[in-house]
Order: structure tokens, then C-alpha cells, then sequence
């Protein structure tokens, strides 16, 4: 009977049935998903034939106290707290989840769109601390929106702009043709002219050494005075330190965050304290139907591989 470790907090939460077919498959399921300890999961690692991983790092020294080790599947899409290289040098097959939680994460970035102009969230608390003080925002329909990046939740980020007469901009450098769907109403353009455009620049690409910091300061001063930025890919690829520095000189009107570079912050961290600025849990998959999906993909993908690699 092989064993499976699951560390993802959100596996299996919604529905049984992913845990009923790691059982039908004969698995022995073990559930590591307290506060994370390195050593713990080292130990509970040993004899696992399989992971089915959230969001904590994967070391190399955990890879190598458990020889018995053949599959890593990402309960999600971004893979960038596993080290590919030391995966392929220890013979471990690495797997994920991607474009299934594309429409929970669009429209998550979308509704951060609203929020951010509409300022819901900022009344929404007031109105519970006893005020009811109105509030300005600005309008989001047939306004410009920049999408860096144009993979499966660009795409669909851009179908929910279409919808408030939203001019779209792309820059994607992997894009080589447009889909015909989106010629009637997004146009693919350099990096500096989707910053220079938009009124809401909005991120979906991965977290990689080519991403990293792609957003500093340079980048927000090319950006319209009083535009909005929105993050639900990854913390890192936007420099905190400068969009906190934009945002304070009031260049960048606002931002929506569903990701940080250190996750969950520290109480005092410098952007909780902006009005302007809208944070949430990272919690851009996490709609019921999503949640599901992604937890009966991962425990295919796992039982097809072993079954498949005795």
C-alpha cells in the first residue's frame, strides 16, 4: 500500500470524494496540515511514495530523506516553492493543477478591480464602525486595463473586462498569435505601453527569476498619475517597498492584493495601514468549485502515475 502525504491546507475541504479515490486506489493517506515545521515533515515525508503539496517550500534535504518518493503534486497551479532542477536530480515527477481555478482567480482580480475603484470595502468598514460617510470612487466601465500576462486567467480576466467596456491591453512576450476571440477587443503591446496606458494594470504571470521585481519603481512611474494595480499571481513580482512609495506620493491611486512576499505579514507591515490599499488572504482559487476540481485533479494525477509506475 503507498503512502501519500497531504500538507495542502484546502485539499479535500469541500468534497469527500478526492479522499475516497486516494482510497479506492488503495493509498494510505496520511494529513500533515497543522503550522508548518520542517523537521515534522521531514519525518512524515520518509516512506511517502507520493505529496500532494500547498504552498510551503520543498527542500532538497526533505527530497533526499525519502528515497521512496516518485510523484509532487501542486494543489494549484504555481510551482514556484519547488525547486524543478533538484526534482529532476532526485528522480521525482512534479505535477500540478493549472488553468482549472482560472475563472475562481479572475474573478477574484476582477472584483479587486471594482473594490479598489468603488473603495466597497473601505465604506463596508466604515458603515460597521457606526459611520456612514459616502465615499468617492471612480468608474470602471469602458476604462483601460493592462494585463501582464495573457495565460488562461488573463483570458479570462480580459472575457469579464469585455463585459464593462473595458479597452484591453496585453503584454505577454510568449504570446505569438491572438486568439481570434479577443481581436475585436484586446491589443497585445509592449511592457512600456501597457504601463503607460492603463488606467488598472492587473498581473498574471508566474513567479520566476524573469518576473521577479518586474513591477518597481521605474515600471509604477510609467503608469498613469491616479491608476490602480492589482496582484493575484504572486508576491515578489511586484517590489512592495516601491509600490508602498507610489502609493503613499498618491502616483498610484490604489492597489488589490491577493498576494504578498511574505505571507500571512506581520501586523505592522507598512501596506495594511493604507486605506487605498485592499489585501486579501491569498484566496484566489478558493471558491467551492474550484477547490474541488483542483483536489479530484491531484489525486488523479497522483494515482495514474503510481499505478502507471509501480
Amino acid at each position: 500500500m503507498k503512502k501519500i502525504l497531504i500538507t495542502s491546507k484546502s485539499f479535500g475541504q469541500v468534497s469527500d470524494q478526492p479522499l475516497k479515490l486516494l482510497n479506492e486506489a488503495g493509498m494510505n493517506i496520511e494529513y500533515y496540515n497543522k503550522e508548518f515545521d520542517e523537521m515534522e515533515f521531514r519525518k512524515r515525508l520518509k516512506e511517502c511514495s507520493g505529496l500532494i503539496i500547498g504552498s510551503h517550500p520543498l527542500t532538497e534535504g526533505a527530497v533526499k530523506e525519502a528515497p521512496e518518493l516518485r510523484i509532487v503534486c501542486k494543489h494549484g497551479t504555481g510551482l514556484d516553492n519547488i525547486d524543478l532542477e533538484i526534482m529532476e536530480r532526485y528522480k521525482v515527477k512534479v505535477d500540478n493543477v493549472p488553468a482549472v481555478n482560472s475563472n475562481a482567480v479572475a474573478d477574484l482580480a476582477f472584483s479587486l478591480i471594482l473594490d479598489v475603484a468603488r473603495k466597497t470595502s473601505c465604506a463596508a468598514k466604515s458603515v460597521k464602525e457606526g459611520s456612514w460617510e459616502k465615499v468617492f470612487g471612480v468608474n470602471v466601465y469602458s476604462k483601460n486595463l493592462s494585463l501582464i500576462g495573457f495565460g488562461e486567467i488573463g483570458k479570462n480576466v480580459a472575457r469579464r473586462a469585455h463585459g464593462f467596456s473595458m479597452k484591453v491591453f496585453v503584454y505577454d512576450p510568449f504570446l505569438s498569435v491572438l486568439p481570434e476571440e479577443f481581436k475585436d477587443y484586446v491589443k497585445p503591446v509592449s511592457l512600456e505601453e501597457a504601463l503607460s496606458v492603463a488606467d488598472f494594470l492587473s498581473v498574471h504571470v508566474p513567479l520566476n527569476h524573469q518576473t521577479q521585481n518586474l513591477i518597481c519603481l521605474k515600471e509604477l512611474n510609467m503608469m498613469k498619475r491616479g491608476s490602480f494595480i492589482i496582484n493575484t499571481s504572486r508576491g515578489g513580482i511586484i517590489n512592495e517597498t516601491d509600490l508602498l512609495a507610489a502609493l503613499l506620493s498618491k502616483h498610484i491611486a490604489g492597489a488589490g492584493l491577493d498576494v504578498l512576499e511574505k505571507e500571512p505579514p506581520n501586523k505592522d507591515y507598512p501596506l495594511l495601514k493604507l486605506q487605498q490599499v485592499t489585501i486579501t488572504p491569498h484566496m484566489g482559487m478558493y471558491s467551492f468549485e474550484s477547490i474541488n476540481d483542483v483536489s479530484m485533479i491531484a489525486a488523479r494525477n497522483i494515482i495514474k502515475y503510481l499505478s502507471q509506475n509501480e
